[in-house]
């Protein structure tokens, strides 16, 4: 049985040309599931019950806070489109790629998947612990692909923020999940229909 050596991993930039679609979904599966392992392990840290972080909630107002917020995120950036310079929003193809040929069910799974992931680790884990400003940088770092340009880096924290803030007003982390979860289905299926037209 041959031995796995670490040593032997090597991590350099691709650029988004080079990734094929399998290549890219392994790369998001892999994310998300490191994601979510992480922060159901911080959230046992800090002697929470991760089944009591994603209680779902007795009244359905969070809804009108998701929904809300999802609402106001997509006019600001519809706004911005036509503000800022094209190439100032570029994500470098990342979402192109990944939502351009991707079938409806996919798109629907791959927003759900990282609602809950992202949210779980950042709202429920990371904002329990530093807060929604230091939560807020830390998730603008970690959109890496925006940092090239300070107009989506500061649109990514400004967004993320506002996702710690109905967390709190809500009291439930389906708030924030559901609003995550509807900008990445509408944005994917635009960029899906918009590649189709």
């Amino acid at each position: 049985m041959k031995k796995f050596k670490f040593g032997e991993i090597k991590i350099k930039k691709v650029d988004p040309a080079q990734l094929t679609d399998r290549l890219l979904l392994l790369n998001l599966y892999i994310t998300q599931g490191l994601t979510l392992i992480i922060g159901l392990i911080w959230i046992l840290f800090q002697k929470r019950n991760p089944f009591h972080v994603l209680n779902f909630p007795e009244n359905v107002q969070f809804v009108a806070w998701g929904l809300g917020l999802a609402g106001v995120m997509l006019i600001v950036d519809f706004l911005l489109t036509y503000v800022i310079p094209e190439d100032s929003m570029d994500d470098g193809g990342i979402n192109e790629l990944l939502f351009g040929n991707r079938p409806v069910w996919h798109i629907v799974f791959i927003a759900a998947l990282v609602a809950v992931c992202e949210e779980l680790l950042f709202r429920g884990a990371i904002q329990y612990a530093f807060g929604p400003y230091w939560t807020s940088i830390l998730f603008a770092v970690i959109h890496v692909r925006y940092l090239r340009h300070f107009v989506p880096t500061g649109w990514v924290f400004l967004s993320s923020y506002g996702l710690g803030y109905i967390y709190i007003i809500s009291g439930t982390l389906w708030a924030p999940i559901l609003c995550h979860f509807f900008i990445d289905l509408f944005s994917g299926l635009v960029i899906r229909y918009r590649r189709q037209s």
